[in-house]
């Protein structure tokens, strides 16, 4: 910021989305068409959520032409920052916005999934409300469904109404290809080799409400969007029945007092 605010009147008056979407940072914007910004219907409601609007808006479309000191081009500087992240908000649900955000994913440019069982599936960003001030940007996942905080501090301070709440649905909607399928694999806690009783009860009563859902998708005719066949399942469910019937053993050898002892 110091160094962009010590350029001259000129260089700070032109190609303000150029240094804006190259500023570190900023990677996950994509530049707003300048037809786009120029259209007062796309701007509706905006003059009121943002401070020197009309000088911020300016400076945005590179007709700023004013002399100011340098307090006053700071405050500008910042309305432009906020009225084109609100701006991006719109854009990114258009077509165009969705093309140019669509290839940013596909470079993997927002991120891969932390999520081991992911296998680094790439991220969107998101917002969790779509007025600004509420809560900074996060990532989700489409395979396993979560989301998660940029690693980045810069990223981490983006307002996610830059990138509301629809975004990240709308692009699946419109591009169902990049859509992943969603998986069904889980770490399971062992001890010596045996589920851990109260992890393997859980995950048996998750994996049996999961299987009456897809039966009730199933029987309506509705894709479940699970991947098929994951290699390792059959083993888990004779693996279960082995441990089903030596579960009852494993819990006396943890309640008597010596195995304990040997464990610790």
């Amino acid at each position: 910021m110091d160094d962009f605010a010590s350029d001259t009147d000129s260089d700070y008056t032109s190609y303000w989305r150029d240094w804006f979407i190259a500023a570190r940072g900023n990677e996950y914007f994509c530049e707003i068409d300048e037809d786009y910004l120029t259209d007062r219907f796309n701007l509706t409601g905006l003059n009121t959520e943002v401070q020197y609007y009309q000088y911020a808006l300016d400076l945005v479309t590179d007709v700023f032409d004013i002399e100011v000191d340098d307090d006053m081009r700071e405050q500008i500087e910042k309305s432009a920052r906020h009225l084109y992240g609100l701006v991006h908000a719109r854009y990114i649900v258009t077509t165009r916005g969705l093309a140019k955000m669509m290839e940013k994913y596909k470079q993997g440019v927002f991120g891969r999934c932390p999520r081991v069982i992911c296998s680094s599936q790439h991220l969107l960003p998101m917002g969790q409300h779509d007025t600004p001030s509420h809560s900074n940007v996060k990532l989700y996942c489409p395979k396993c469904e979560d989301i998660y905080n940029p690693k980045s501090s810069r990223h981490n301070s983006i307002d996610g109404a830059y990138f509301g709440t629809s975004f990240h649905n709308i692009l699946f909607q419109v591009y169902p290809a990049l859509l992943p399928p969603k998986t069904q694999r889980r770490y399971e806690p062992r001890l010596y080799g045996f589920r851990v009783h109260a992890s393997a009860a859980l995950m048996r009563w998750q994996e049996e409400r999961r299987e009456e859902m897809k039966e009730r998708l199933r029987v309506k005719g509705v894709e479940a969007g699970f991947e098929e066949g994951e290699e390792g399942e059959g083993e888990e469910e004779s693996e279960d029945d082995e441990v089903g019937e030596g579960q009852d053993g494993i819990d006396d050898m943890f309640e008597g007092g010596g195995a304990v002892a040997a464990v610790h």
